[in-house]
């Protein structure tokens, strides 16, 4: 590797929990660069995929990772084992909406993609409930 340095083994973690990796990278590689891997090796039976790499987010230790930084200036080294994989967070933005569909349908789109992809059970709505017994209670 590059001027001595020991490569960085990461691993990315998609939405539905499965992984790209882990592989080994050059500190000096950009995150720009490891949003292509990702991009090259996005699993073809995903049904949100991204387009581009700026429909790519990388998380690290909680942290937006900037696409001119590289690999080790993105580094938390506080916590970090010598030796482990990394494990990156990836998060796909979702397609923007026509400028006249309004915010409601890019937030029907996120809640969509966040919550009901996941094994997380979505909250309950009681179209049966009367909200009108309300007025009926003694006060």
């Amino acid at each position: 590797m590059a001027g001595g340095k020991e490569p960085i083994e990461v691993r990315f973690r998609l939405f539905d929990g499965t992984d790209i990796g882990p592989s080994k990278y050059d500190p000096s590689t950009t995150v720009s660069a490891l949003k292509e891997f990702i991009l090259a090796r996005w699993p073809q039976d995903k049904d949100i995929a991204p387009k581009t790499v700026n429909d790519l987010k990388l998380i690290n230790a909680g942290r937006i990772l900037e696409n001119s930084r590289t690999l080790a200036e993105s580094r938390v080294p506080v916590g970090e084992v010598p030796g482990s994989v990394i494990t990156m967070h990836v998060v796909v933005r979702p397609p923007q909406a026509d400028k006249n569909s309004g915010i409601a349908d890019n937030f029907s789109l996120f809640f969509h993609i966040a919550f009901l992809r996941s094994n997380l059970p979505t909250p309950l709505s009681r179209p049966d409930v009367d909200a009108s017994y309300c007025d009926k209670m003694p006060s």
